[in-house]
C-alpha cells in the first residue's frame, strides 16, 4: 500500500478536535484539496471551520516540491493565523511527517504534523503548534478521501 494523501491529487474531508492550552477541545470540520503539476510541484489548500463555536476559521495554502527520487519534500505555507511558514516533510512507510517554522516570528512559533495511513482512503492526523519550547495547541482528526 502506498500513500494516497499528498502524493496523489484529491479531495479530503476531515473532522476532529482542536485543543489549546487551558481550554476544552473544540470540534472542527475541514476540507483539503491536493493538486500536482507535471514538474513534481504540489499545491494543497485546507480550510477548517468550528461549527457551534465563535472561533474563526483557519485556512492554509501550501506550495511544495517533492525532491526527485527522494521521500522528502520542502514547502512554503501561507497560514491565515501564523503568516508565512516554511517547512519540510518526510514520507515514511506508514506516515507522512511535517515540521514547519514561522518566518520572522518574534514568538518563535513552529509546528509538526503526523499523518498516519489507516487505509488508502483514510488517514489519522495529529499536529501541534509550539511557541518557543511550549506547546500552545494540538489537533487530531480523521481524514477521508472523497470520490473523484
Amino acid at each position: 500500500m502506498t500513500h494516497t494523501f499528498l502524493l496523489e491529487p484529491g479531495r479530503w474531508t476531515m473532522q476532529g478536535s482542536w485543543l489549546e492550552r487551558n481550554c476544552l477541545p473544540i470540534t472542527f470540520k475541514g476540507l483539503t484539496l491536493v493538486v500536482w503539476s507535471r514538474d513534481n510541484w504540489f499545491s494543497m489548500a485546507t480550510k477548517l471551520i468550528f461549527p457551534g463555536s465563535d472561533r474563526s476559521e483557519i485556512s492554509f495554502q501550501y506550495k511544495g516540491r517533492l525532491h526527485e527520487g527522494d521521500r522528502q519534500y520542502t514547502f512554503l505555507l501561507q497560514h491565515n493565523l501564523l503568516g508565512q511558514v516554511e517547512g519540510e516533510g518526510w514520507i515514511c512507510p506508514d506516515t507522512i511527517v511535517q515540521r514547519y517554522w514561522v518566518l520572522g516570528d518574534r514568538q518563535r512559533r513552529s509546528g509538526f504534523e503526523t499523518l498516519h495511513r489507516v487505509s488508502n482512503d483514510n488517514y489519522f492526523l495529529t499536529s501541534g503548534i509550539l511557541s518557543g519550547h511550549f506547546l500552545t495547541s494540538t489537533m487530531e482528526a480523521n481524514l477521508e478521501r472523497q470520490p473523484q
